[in-house]
């Protein structure tokens, strides 16, 4: 069957931050439990280029290559004999009305279209890779400097827990949900040499999230990504 999405995630930015669960509970879809890292949970704040994007194998002008932000966190599902671990997205920010469209109209997801850049300065050893973006014509930017080689994410890791999740799950109401397979190789990463994050969560991601403006990320990871496959939804 043929994948409703294909694309290329490349240089995935992650900042990654902990917060009480009892904030998530009211976006927790149906039937998932949150997926907690060592007791800990976790939300993680991503920007990274979305490439060569196709729908049912066909591109859409204007629309193959751009950048993404979102804010999401992590989630276990207990399918028969099967515990899938994925992700809930807070929301996802597009520079493009179309791909908002139809990511917020078939999967019921939560993309919004904003003005969006970004820079990749390649160099010898190291990497400056940075989104940015407006919200309410406010600038907004995530951005880091890292050693230019590839590393192995080690098994068993923070890094790993975080990069590792196969699912996506959407709160349709409090007794829908959709679930969506996303399908890539294992990633390998960079070595974090700094970071700059410049984001008002309160103004982008809503009142929930205004606290995070005064909390210091726990981890920031740059992944370099892979081609990825987006599955069709299902309801559970």
């Amino acid at each position: 069957m043929m994948a409703f999405l294909t694309a290329e995630w490349r240089k995935l930015v992650i900042a990654n931050y902990v917060i009480d669960k009892a904030i998530l509970e009211k976006y927790l879809p149906y039937k998932t439990e949150l997926d907690l890292w060592e007791g800990k949970c976790y939300v993680s704040l991503i920007g990274f280029m979305f490439q060569n994007i196709k729908v049912l194998g066909v591109k859409i002008p204007g629309h193959t290559d751009i950048e993404e932000v979102n804010l999401r966190f992590y989630v276990k599902h207990q399918d028969l004999n099967e515990r899938k671990r994925g992700v809930v997205f807070i929301k996802e920010l597009v520079p493009k009305r179309a791909l908002s469209f139809i990511a917020n109209t078939l999967y019921k997801e939560h993309y919004h279209t904003v003005p969006m850049s970004h820079n990749w300065l390649e160099r010898d050893r190291t990497l400056e890779i940075e989104y940015n973006w407006k919200y309410a014509n406010r600038a907004q930017q995530l951005k880091v400097t890292a050693k230019n080689t590839l590393i192995d994410i080690p098994a068993k890791s923070e890094m790993e827990f975080i990069t590792e999740h196969y699912w996506g799950y959407t709160k349709v109401n409090e007794n829908k949900t959709f679930e969506y397979g996303v399908v890539h190789p294992r990633w390998q990463g960079y070595e974090i040499l700094d970071h700059k994050i410049t984001v008002d969560f309160g103004l982008v991601y809503g009142k929930d999230f205004e606290f995070m403006n005064a909390l210091t990320p726990v981890s920031i990871m740059l992944a370099e990504g892979s081609p990825i496959s987006v599955k069709n939804k299902k309801r559970i």
